[in-house]
């Protein structure tokens, strides 16, 4: 495993970047609980974009260090209401954006308490696992704010608009077993175990035909909420992509060899 830190010239780096196989892991780490600022976001998408562009990373796993995955927006930054500000924080979505539309899966190992910002990243990931320590959930009313960088709109799409509106009216701080059933998070781990569950899990995700799984991200996300007909006219579009893929071919040979097959992400 080799291990490659991302900086600027004026200040520390507070991500942290894995290589095991195929799998990129980011580990963030800004104490006292990863919470983020305009610096970590920048950084954010400086480590990002080329691990989302890079045909050797197949699997991206974001995770926290200590207590906390991402505790949400730092506050002392947020106190500055100006527009200009705002604007900068704002650009948390473009990290969630990245996430989505990157041609192949990206894991959330919450390894601690997932809220606000950070449970906002998770919604934009393709896997959510949480430590059964951990808490999950979105405190801004409190703070007399909402889920604004991108949880008032994945948060309704993912348990209902119902549901979604009544956990970010309360606010509560969920724990690991009430996330998961309600459908918040896709697997809790004990924390002891933690570390090794999501390291099995992404490996697994990687040696899958990885082409394909960016082609049917894609196509789900763009054919989400149009009628019918166009959905499928995007489906016919991602399915005539996908037979022209190394991967597709493998899969389809391997079967008839009555071999596992090997995939590439190509």
């Amino acid at each position: 495993m080799s291990e490659a830190h991302t900086h600027s010239e004026n200040r520390p780096s507070v991500l942290h970047v894995t290589y095991d196989g195929a799998v990129a892991t980011i580990r963030v780490d800004r104490p006292k609980a990863n919470a983020v600022n305009p610096a970590m976001i920048e950084e954010f998408l400086t480590v990002l974009r080329p691990l989302a562009a890079d045909p050797e990373v197949r699997c991206v796993v974001v995770t926290g260090t200590g207590r906390f995955f991402i505790a949400g927006a730092d506050i002392a930054v947020m106190r500055d209401l100006s527009a200009d500000n705002q604007a900068r924080m704002r650009h948390w979505i473009d990290v969630q954006r990245v996430i989505e539309q990157a041609p192949k899966p990206v894991v959330a190992a919450m390894n601690g308490h997932a809220l606000g910002g950070g449970a906002e990243l998770s919604l934009a990931c393709d896997l959510r696992i949480l430590s059964a320590d951990a808490t999950f959930g979105f405190p801004e009313i409190r703070l007399g704010l909402f889920p604004g960088a991108g949880g008032s709109q994945r948060l309704p799409r993912l348990v209902g608009p119902h549901l979604a509106k009544r956990l970010m009216i309360e606010g509560e701080r969920l724990t690991a077993g009430r996330a998961l059933e309600l459908g918040l998070v896709d697997v809790v781990v004990e924390h002891g175990a933690f570390d090794a569950a999501v390291a099995e899990r992404a490996r697994r995700l990687a040696a899958q035909p990885t082409a394909a799984i960016g082609l049917l991200k894609r196509v789900v996300d763009e054919g989400y909420g149009l009628p019918v007909e166009q959905a499928l006219a995007r489906e016919e579009k991602g399915v005539a992509d996908l037979t022209g893929t190394a991967d597709a071919a493998e899969g389809l040979q391997a079967f008839l060899d009555k071999r596992e097959p090997v995939f590439t992400g190509r």
